[in-house]
């Protein structure tokens, strides 16, 4: 919050007589601009132990000493990008923000392997609207979640529908008018494609992100990067590749930092991430119990006709979705089927869970069931009516997606800044704590959150 900005505040208050001046001090002199940078798929013991495990992190390791960090967070169910994504930007689950999953629930396979790009989904307040409301400018590279969100000054959402060049005008359509044109006419190249998560398009968006600031200095501003979830799934995690990729994306965060420094030097950065990783090597298709058993039912070309009950894959585990319900016959019919799979060693299923235990959880509201793999296993979505239910994981290597409580699923929090403690270990964390800490720190708040904000000051 700037001077002209606090005085404004503070007189309008004094004004209605709603909040005293010495109430105002403290936040006044707590509010700083805010950078938060998310690397998908970000281990934390990649940072904290990286000496050890041989990868360079000159400045996401510099966070253990000059700022907080969390031993490891504990996030959401399931552990997916757009879920977790959601949760770290409004604090709370996704029972109430409403983004279950990465894709839609598409049971009859017509929407094209549609995602959850679009703010209006989400039915949470969101970091955006706390800056918003303390009088901050935002900005936004690539958050998922963010197509038309409300109280982004300068918004570059992620979209994409099918890999083709069209992807391009898709993006620069649902940007803010004219940004993308003005931004590329600064760095004289073009955009990254929506569909692209590789290295080459992490540098092009970090690289956006760095004119974004030097262009407009945004008070808050997300940054998100895609490139070492996308390794992590081609080649494991652990692997040389994803080390290699972390090391350059570790530079793209010293980039993205160094111009917000210099305009904002009294910023504070935080890097996070959604989920862990697990090394994969087996699918399970739900679907073809289901499809035996009568809940979903095919066409003549193998094309899905209609459904009972059906499964809705979430990398390393199912919701499972009643056409009705409230009945009683159905869920108990499901629920057979499902306790038999969970005997059967081929299902490679580690839990299944019910309403009561779902909702406990934050987990998504139309489940009637969920189904928890194994480590190692990974949920296949709807491909064809004829595979068996046990596959190879094709080209996965690694996968999230688990219940929230494996440790392999832990994600990464790490911040510094005026304001923050330095070398301080936060311990475990829930992630639905991020967001009010960092809506603090920018002097804003976020009343819905379902965790108070952390204890991160000196």
């Amino acid at each position: 919050m700037g001077v002209r900005q606090w005085i404004t505040t503070a007189a309008q208050a004094i004004t209605t007589g709603t909040v005293a001046l010495a109430a105002l001090l403290p936040i006044a002199a707590m509010a700083k601009p805010v950078l938060l940078i998310s690397i998908d798929g970000l281990r934390p013991a990649d940072v904290i132990e990286a000496k050890e495990r041989g990868i360079n992190l000159p400045n996401l390791t510099a966070f253990l000493a000059n700022g907080s960090y969390a031993q490891g967070v504990v996030g959401v169910l399931p552990t997916l990008t757009y879920p977790s994504h959601t949760t770290l930007i409004t604090g709370v689950s996704p029972a109430k923000h409403h983004i279950v999953a990465n894709t839609t629930f598409d049971p009859m396979h017509i929407n094209d392997d549609g995602w959850y790009w679009y703010a209006q989904d989400n039915t949470a307040e969101t970091l955006w609207d706390a800056a918003f409301r303390a009088r901050l400018t935002t900005g936004n590279v690539h958050w998922p979640v963010s197509v038309g969100a409300n109280h982004v000054t300068w918004n570059l959402p992620q979209i994409w529908r099918t890999g083709h060049a069209d992807d391009r005008k898709l993006v620069r359509a649902l940007s803010t008018p004219g940004l993308v044109a003005e931004l590329e006419s600064q760095r004289r190249e073009g955009y990254a494609d929506g569909k692209d998560e590789t290295l080459p398009s992490d540098k092009l968006r970090a690289g956006f992100a760095q004119s974004l600031i030097r262009h407009h200095q945004p008070g808050f501003i997300t940054v998100y990067l895609t490139a070492l979830d996308h390794q992590q799934h081609l080649t494991g995690p652990g692997s040389p590749e994803a080390h290699q990729t972390l090391e350059a994306i570790d530079g793209l965060v010293g980039d993205i930092m160094a111009i917000e420094h210099q305009f904002h030097p009294d910023a504070v950065v935080a890097v996070v991430s959604d989920h862990g990783f697990a090394t994969v090597d087996t699918a399970i298709n739900l679907y073809r119990p289901f499809i035996d058993a009568g809940l979903v039912t095919v066409d003549a070309t193998g094309k899905i006709s209609g459904w009972e009950a059906s499964p809705w894959a979430t990398g390393g585990s199912f919701a499972i979705v009643l056409a009705r319900p409230d009945d009683a016959a159905l869920g108990a019919k499901v629920g057979a089927l499902l306790e038999k799979l969970a005997a059967t060693p081929a299902a490679h299923i580690a839990q299944v869970i019910t309403e009561p235990a779902i909702a406990a959880a934050g987990g998504n509201p139309r489940a009637a069931f969920y189904v928890n793999l194994k480590i190692g296993a990974v949920a296949a979505p709807f491909i064809s009516s004829q595979l068996p239910m046990l596959l190879p994981s094709a080209a996965y290597k690694g996968m999230h997606g688990y219940f929230p409580a494996a440790p392999e699923m832990r994600s990464t929090f790490l911040i510094a800044g005026p304001g923050i403690a330095k070398a301080r270990n936060l311990g475990e964390i829930d992630m639905r704590s991020i967001a009010p800490t960092l809506a603090r720190a920018m002097g804003a708040t976020l009343p819905g959150a379902e965790k108070p904000p952390l204890a991160v000051a000196p």
